[in-house]
């Protein structure tokens, strides 16, 4: 049977938007996100986040980097909140600016909908009672090509924009 997820952004959605964080210090949850993933993940949802991080193009960190900060992640979120996060999905790539084989123009990086939808198979997602939920038109594009609702994030709390779009 395919089950229902939530998609996030990570940057900016379910934490401040510092411009590439990649490190344990300089990660902050916006208000309520860990109440609305806590909340989620009770009613039964699957849980991911999407993101893009240019920073590894960039050569200002590494996918070990971003590996490690979203384990960090999931480890605080178990210890201290018994949930965690089903997946993390990002986009090392940039098309115009990279070192190496990251400087491409990929499928996996939003607005294109590529790591949605390998998470849509992975997890056996069903898109239609599925969201997303960014902060940036390339999450929308990505959202609406993969076939799942977008919600545009525009406030200070995670938890009331969900209330506030029904989405909880």
């Amino acid at each position: 049977m395919r089950k229902p997820a939530v998609f996030f952004d990570r940057d900016g959605v379910l934490n401040r938007d510092f411009g590439y964080v990649y490190m344990p210090k300089d990660f902050k949850w916006i208000p309520g996100a860990v109440k609305t993933i806590k909340h989620l993940k009770d009613k039964g949802y699957t849980v991911i986040v999407i993101t893009n991080q240019s920073g590894i193009a960039r050569g200002y960190y590494t996918e070990e980097n971003v590996e490690d900060l979203h384990q960090w992640i999931n480890d605080g979120l178990f210890h201290k909140h018994n949930v965690q996060i089903d997946s993390f999905y990002y986009c090392p790539h940039h098309p115009t600016v990279g070192l190496g084989h990251y400087k491409t123009d990929c499928e996996c990086r939003k607005p294109r909908p590529g790591l949605i939808m390998k998470a849509l198979a992975e997890f056996n997602i069903d898109s239609r009672s599925s969201y997303f939920i960014g902060d940036k038109d390339t999450d929308m594009e990505a959202a609406a090509a993969a076939g799942i609702k977008g919600f545009k994030f525009r406030s200070e709390n995670l938890f009331n924009f969900m209330i506030q779009h029904r989405i909880l």
